[in-house]
């Protein structure tokens, strides 16, 4: 079954995605002896084929181990392919990281051709696959967050509004300086005896401080467009989301655009935060 639940028809042509194919972002593939599968797309993780797979495996990052029967071809990005004794691959191997080895017993109809990672060409309706699988796990994981805050920091959310309306440079400025400095410190820190510890965890802390500076865009955007005296709050944020979730479909724009929300999300939040803090004190001394 999909690993990644869509929640809308991908469009015509695009990406014919059946039930029983296996779209994963990050995570394990794990396909039991006596089960089986259509298709295998996985981003980053792993693939342990025990069971059967009718069609192909498109590994990106994601180590593949096949001891069942693959029909279609076995392609693996930048990650190694093993075979056991009992594999069966009626298609093709293409590798781009080391040459797999096939013991013996192993049988393997097709070509096991090695190609370089940046001349791999993949059937358009995988990469479709792969993008939209991608765009509705963002797309719900920013709709929701988005609609905590709210709900959890109403306040909260109209003072970072306010923030953005009156400190533009300061929130890009903190944005980029966050997106690009928190990684570089957590690396730093991991080469480091004493930092291990800190490093782990500001990487671990990464992605869910993006994905917060992504909706506090969405927010932010959503007040642009609907004019209105009330708060009305889930009702701008839903149209700043809408908007961004949008552009981020159309391939080679989303990127950009995600960045851009990103950073600016970041720096607003890092400069209401501060503003808060500062006026705290003032206000325990008035």
């Amino acid at each position: 079954m999909l690993a990644v639940a869509l929640a809308a028809p991908a469009p015509a042509g695009a990406a014919d995605i059946g039930p029983d194919d296996e779209v994963v972002i990050t995570g394990t593939v794990n396909v039991p002896k006596g089960k089986h599968v259509d298709r295998v797309w996985i981003v980053d993780g792993i693939v342990n084929v025990a069971g059967h797979s009718e069609g192909s495996i498109v590994a990106l990052r994601a180590p593949v181990r096949i001891s069942g029967i693959v029909d279609g071809d076995v392609i693996a990005i930048a990650k190694p392919i093993t075979l056991t004794p009992s594999a069966q691959v009626n298609g093709d191997i293409v590798y781009a990281d080391e040459r797999p080895a096939i013991p013996r017993g192993a049988t393997v109809y097709g070509d096991v051709r090695h190609v370089d990672a940046g001349d791999v060409s993949l059937p358009f309706g995988t990469f479709a696959a792969i993008h939209i699988a991608i765009w509705l796990a963002v797309s719900a994981s920013s709709l929701v967050l988005g609609l905590l805050f709210l709900w959890g920091a109403p306040r909260a959310a109209d003072a970072v509004f306010e923030t953005a309306r009156t400190a533009v440079g300061p929130a890009i400025g903190w944005g980029a300086a966050l997106f690009f400095g928190l990684p570089l410190a957590a690396l730093i820190a991991l080469v480091t005896l004493v930092g291990i510890p800190l490093g782990i965890l500001t990487a671990l802390a990464l992605l869910p401080l993006w994905a917060l500076g992504y909706a506090t865009s969405d927010w932010l955007l959503g007040n642009v467009v609907v004019k209105s005296p009330e708060p009305r709050r889930v009702a701008k944020f839903l149209a700043g989301w809408g908007i961004l979730r949008a552009i981020a479909f159309v391939p080679f724009l989303g990127a950009p655009a995600a960045f851009v929300a990103t950073v600016f999300g970041l720096g607003v939040l890092a400069v209401a935060l501060w503003r808060a803090r500062v006026a705290a004190p003032a206000a325990g001394t008035a």
